[in-house]
This record gives C-alpha cells, sequence and structure tokens, in this order.
C-alpha cells in the first residue's frame, strides 16, 4: 500500500510516496542500504556547511586553507547552484528553499566577464532548468533564458560549431581551436531551454553544432581530439573517450531519449559502433576502450581514466549491459589500484600514469546506471569502497579535499562544485530507493543535472 503525501517545506511543495510496511518487513539490505544513504546525506552536509562558512557566494571551496576560489573577477556562484537539485534529491528541502532564495536575489549574468561556453552550460544553465523543474519557481527559468541569452554568441562561427568563450557582457568570443566535448555538450541544455521558454534558436544552434561536428567524422566514424570551429579543420586526430571527447557521446544518447532526435538517434548508433570496432581492446587485465588514430584506427596509447569511466554508464542507457558490466569491472579495477581513482592508467601495465584525482564522479556513475538497470547488488559493494575510500582520504574538517597523487594520498586544496552536483548524487542514488529517480524517464546532464520531459 503507498500513500502519497504532499509537504509544504518553505515555498516548495514535495510529493513523497510512502510505502506502508511494518519494521520487520524490512530487511537487513534495505536497512543498512537507507542508513548508508543517510550517511552519504551526512557527508553532502558536512562538505556543504564548509562551503557556506568560507566560501558562500563564490564559485568554490579550499577546504585546506578555509577560503574560496573564483574563476572569473566576479563570482557567479556555481557551487550554489550545482548542488541545489542534489538537496532536494535527498529531501533537503528547507536548505534547497534557502539556497533557491539566495540564488535567485543574488545572482546576476550582467557581468563583464568571459566564461568558458561549456562549463557554464553544464554546471549553471543545466542547474538552473533542473531546479526550475523541480521547484517551479520561475524565477529560476527566468535566470537560465538570460544567461543562454548571453551564451548564444558563441555559436557565430563559420562552421556554427561554437568558439570556447564568451564575455557575458559584451558578447566578445575567443578561441576558435575546441573539442568534440565542448561542442557537442550544449544540446540538453539549449534543448531543454528552447522547449520551456518556446524560443527554437537556443535548440538550433546547439543541433547544428553537434551535426556540423558529426559530419566531420572520419572515414572510419571516428572524432578526434582538436578541431578549428572556423575552418572545421581537426587539430588533434587522437580518438578517444577521455577528456575533450568524452561527453560528445554521452549527449548524442541521452538527446535521442529526451527530444526523440531521430538524427541523434542515428549518430549514436553510428558512432558507438565506431568506438566498439576501433578503440575496444580486451587485454589479460580486462575490457577497455584505448586510443586511436581517427584516420587509420592504429592504436597509439593504453590510456584510461577518471574520465573514460562514465561510458559504462552510457552503454547500459543505450542497452549494452554486457559491455556496461565489462567495462565497470575495468573501472573498478582502477580504482583499487591505489585505493583511489587516478587520473590516468596505462591498462597495459596496470600502471598509473597520472596520479591525481580531483574528485570526480564517473565511476560512481556508471555504479548507479548498471545497478538501477540490472538490479545486481555487485554495484552497491562498489558504492561502498567509493564512499569508504572518500571518507578515509579525502574527507577533512572542513570539506573534501581533492588529490595530488593518490598513491601518497597527498591532498589539493580544491573542491570543485561537481562534488556536490555529481560524486555526493550519485553516491547517495546507489543506496536511496530506486524509485527516487526512474532513469527511463530522466535524462541527467553531464553534470548530473536531472531534465524531465515537462514540455
Amino acid at each position: 500500500m503507498k500513500f502519497h503525501i504532499l509537504v509544504l517545506c518553505g515555498s516548495l511543495f514535495v510529493l513523497f510516496s510512502l510505502t506502508a510496511v511494518s519494521q520487520p518487513a524490512l530487511t537487513t539490505t534495505r536497512l543498512e542500504d537507507a542508513q548508508t544513504a543517510e550517511r552519504v546525506k551526512a557527508e553532502f552536509l558536512h562538505a556543504w556547511s564548509a562551503y557556506k562558512r568560507y566560501a558562500w557566494g563564490h564559485e568554490h571551496l579550499k577546504p585546506l586553507s578555509r577560503s574560496y576560489d573564483d574563476w572569473h573577477t566576479e563570482s557567479l556562484m556555481t557551487t550554489a547552484v550545482d548542488a541545489l537539485d542534489t538537496m532536494i534529491l535527498m529531501g533537503l528541502n528547507e536548505e534547497a528553499g534557502k539556497t533557491r532564495d539566495f540564488i535567485v536575489e543574488n545572482l546576476s549574468f550582467d557581468k563583464d566577464v568571459e566564461v568558458k561556453n561549456f562549463e557554464i552550460t553544464i554546471r549553471l544553465l543545466g542547474g538552473l532548468l533542473s531546479g526550475y523543474q523541480l521547484m517551479r519557481d520561475d524565477r529560476l527559468l527566468k535566470l537560465a533564458d538570460d544567461l543562454g541569452g548571453r551564451l548564444l554568441p558563441v555559436f557565430d562561427s563559420p562552421t556554427g560549431m561554437p568558439y570556447m568563450y564568451v564575455n557575458l557582457r559584451t558578447g566578445k568570443v575567443r578561441e576558435a581551436v575546441s573539442n568534440p566535448a565542448e561542442i557537442g555538450t550544449l544540446l540538453i541544455e539549449f534543448g531543454t531551454l528552447s522547449k520551456l521558454t518556446g524560443k527554437p534558436v537556443y535548440y538550433e544552434k546547439a543541433k547544428q553544432a553537434l551535426v556540423e561536428l558529426f559530419n566531420r567524422r572520419s572515414s572510419l566514424g571516428l572524432i578526434g581530439e582538436q578541431i578549428n570551429v572556423e575552418t572545421g579543420v581537426w587539430v588533434d586526430p587522437s580518438s578517444h573517450i577521455g577528456g575533450r571527447i568524452d561527453s560528445y557521446y554521452e549527449y548524442l544518447l541521452k538527446c535521442w531519449r529526451l527530444f526523440d532526435d531521430k538524427d541523434c538517434e542515428q549518430m549514436w548508433k553510428e558512432s558507438v559502433a565506431a568506438l566498439h570496432k576501433h578503440l575496444a581492446h580486451e587485454v589479460p587485465s580486462g575490457l577497455w576502450y584505448g586510443r586511436v588514430d581517427m584516420m587509420t584506427g592504429e592504436r597509439k596509447k593504453t590510456w584510461f581514466g577518471g574520465l573514460e569511466a562514465f561510458l559504462p554508464a552510457v552503454l547500459a542507457l543505450g542497452g549494452d549491459l554486457d559491455r556496461a558490466k565489462r567495462l565497470q569491472e575495468s573501472s573498478y579495477a582502477m580504482w583499487n589500484v591505489a585505493g583511489l581513482e587516478p587520473e590516468l592508467l596505462d591498462y597495459s601495465t596496470m600502471k598509473i600514469l597520472n596520479p591525481g584525482y580531483p574528485l570526480r564522479p564517473e565511476i560512481m556513475e556508471s555504479a548507479y546506471y548498471l545497478l538501477f538497470f540490472t538490479g545486481d547488488s555487485r554495484y552497491r559493494e562498489m558504492g561502498r569502497t567509493f564512499l569508504e575510500s572518500l571518507i578515509k582520504y579525502s574527507r577533512t574538517e572542513n570539506g573534501y579535499a581533492a588529490f595530488r597523487n593518490v598513491e601518497t594520498k597527498e591532498q589539493k586544496d580544491e573542491m570543485e562544485s561537481f562534488f556536490l552536483a555529481e560524486t555526493l548524487k550519485y553516491l547517495y542514488l546507489i543506496f536511496a530507493p530506486r524509485e527516487t529517480i526512474d532513469l527511463n524517464t530522466v535524462v541527467f546532464n553531464t553534470e548530473a543535472h536531472p531534465i524531465r520531459r515537462t514540455w
């Protein structure tokens, strides 16, 4: 039997769905999961409280020096916007309401600052849109529309693919040499803004950028690492699934699912087939996806890292559970080399190449997707490993610290907004009730902001 209760917290209405069961009916496993979810929530509050104490209104917390870091001469409150929907999903409604009020009363994009279009889109535009859908506060959509309009000049290149930087006040753009991730990871946010505001230009510009990039793939169906958006000429032909490329593939699939866009469906199917044919690499340590030349398919590097760990989630979402499970086991082996995930690993030798770890979420994201689609408790076991490692090595008196070196466990004075927006959110969802989010109807942008097809 289920009861639906509408609770008013501040000005936020929240619908709870409660299953009526007697206490003895709860299994030990379910009780442990609930307790672990509460533990993750407590760790979120620990990190969030430190941010509020030492960095409130600024971009990011510096937990070791008890200070803050701003990307620009004026803050855009990235952590507050990025963390808003995590609070809502965790049921921290009073805190979410206060944060929402602070954002709408203080955040302005009328600033003479140059921003990186990609980062601002996935963190701020995505965060405002998901916050609007969850809280139904028109002020958040108004902010999103204002931001979207200020970002549009990036698309004014000869190819329609965006420049990397834009001044929010003047519209001046720069940096023509970009990459597939920054070109192709915009349609979820701009497309959603288009649907919610009724302004086609947002969808059209982001969709054109994605298509123009896809049309410049090689005869093998692969894309490279860097391209000039003015000439359309590839600058770096290295093809892989890591940084500068990763979320391009993610958005092909997700934009098909979110918008029922048939062009995205076709682009996804062709692209993932090329990945399996040319990048997939079976070695004694497992299934990996390495680095090849986009033109010839020649294997160049046996490298895999924290950003590459997103792919099992995307494969699971696309229905390829076999490859997703095998690749997640490889990612988990990478985590366990040092008890924390390195930024880069040579999977042919299992030697760490870059020992940094900025608290990335991708391996947790993939564990959550696989748990959702398979129900296999193996992925909760992984989640507990991730959580215990973070608490043991990364937790500080004032939040969580990134790592310079996962082998020595040397910390770095940095806690980026995605730790609250993504890492702790996915860890929470691993242990929260399955119905908290339905991945069949909700699409997460690459910053873990949930978007629903409400239009």
